[in-house]
């Protein structure tokens, strides 16, 4: 087997592991693609669901005995511990497979190199690193999550070509096209959790939730196999919600961040005190939370100029997308971020162009943080 037929497994199991992208939270999402002596796909598989089987399993019970004496490709190293399913480590071994080919090893501390160590005091031949940034990139956010503890986090804006995003007196929708909003919710059923604050649910009253429409059937059916519903979060540092609101509709969980319990809203509706920096809820705090208590891997922030001002500000965020419509609302519209006065160009958060691209009208950017 030479290199163009390695990598070029390897690409199918990586468009094997995207079709779980909507579906799999909070797990990873992998593909498996097993080849026999001849380079003849026998099975093939992805991980569809957190709590239903590996996309090796998956792979393994397509293959059948075909398996024995396989190369096996896999986006993600094969798992060696026991949760809601067994080891794939241990059934690759079982199957009697020759060799494994892994993208990436996986981040998670119980996994961290043991699948691996499981396959080759098995003496199969095992290696590592193969199309390594493409397979990562599926899993960035269950990356960021093993590896640093917080979510992968991207905030959407959207505004107008003078980058404003409401009229004076707040009137907001919509600047987009129908087409931008459709695409918002496309963009929402990738993530574990959306994130908003007071300001939006007070004004715009939005239900922040994923609905898609025909025309993006088979994402909907994807996205409605997830074992956690998407969670909708709201910053409230000044407690006034009163859960009437359609963001508490029962469409979706719903978590509060406040300083103080908001005795207001009802019984049923978590909230977490988050201590403040200054007048605001500290927003590390609330992140490093969101990934240790609710597993959420990649975070959606949408809200106004404040909020996700301050993600930009203080360098929380990893990605930004903007959607740019094309029209002018005038100096004297709400600004797109609003910050604390910068000194020095050395404070400015600088990005890196990652994509850009046409929705109906409107332009699509997005950008990329270190």
């Amino acid at each position: 087997m030479n290199a163009t037929d390695i990598n070029g497994f390897m690409a199918r199991a990586i468009r094997l592991a995207s079709q779980g992208q909507y579906s799999t939270t909070p797990n990873p999402n992998v593909g498996c693609v097993i080849v026999d002596s001849n380079n003849k796909v026998v099975g093939e598989g992805y991980h569809h669901r957190a709590g239903d089987a590996h996309a090796e399993i998956n792979a393994l019970t397509q293959a059948g005995e075909k398996a024995k004496q396989a190369t096996v490709f896999v986006t993600l190293e094969p798992c060696a511990h026991y949760g809601k399913t067994g080891p794939c480590a241990e059934a690759l071994v079982a199957a009697g497979v020759k060799r494994v080919i892994i993208a990436n090893e996986d981040p998670n501390p119980l996994v961290a190199g043991k699948g691996i160590d499981i396959l080759k005091k098995a003496g199969i031949d095992v290696s590592c690193g193969i199309l390594k940034a493409a397979a990562e990139k599926l899993n960035i956010g269950f990356f960021k999550r093993m590896r640093h503890k917080v979510p992968h986090v991207t905030v959407k804006l959207a505004a107008s070509l003078d980058a404003k995003t409401a009229l004076a007196n707040g009137q907001s929708q919509w600047i987009t096209s129908p087409q931008s909003r459709v695409d918002v919710h496309v963009e929402r059923a990738r993530h574990c959790a959306i994130l908003t604050g007071a300001d939006t649910v007070l004004v715009d009253n939005p239900q922040m939730t994923v609905r898609l429409d025909v025309e993006h059937k088979a994402i909907a059916q994807q996205y409605h196999k997830r074992a956690k519903p998407i969670l909708r979060v709201v910053v409230d540092g000044k407690n006034r919600l009163t859960g009437k609101e359609r963001f508490f509709d029962d469409s979706a969980s719903v978590l509060v961040l406040n300083s103080a319990q908001n005795e207001r809203l009802p019984e049923n509706i978590e909230q977490w005190q988050i201590r403040k920096n200054n007048e605001f809820i500290d927003l590390k705090a609330a992140l490093k939370r969101l990934a240790t208590e609710k597993q959420v891997n990649n975070l959606w922030v949408e809200s106004g100029g404040n909020l996700s001002g301050a993600f930009v500000q203080q360098h929380l965020l990893d990605t930004l997308i903007l959607y740019q419509a094309p029209v002018f609302l005038g100096d004297k519209g709400r600004d797109l971020l609003i910050m604390d006065e910068l000194k020095q160009l050395e404070s400015v958060s600088r990005a890196q162009l990652i994509k850009q691209s046409r929705i109906g009208p409107d332009i699509k950017l997005e950008l990329g943080f270190t």
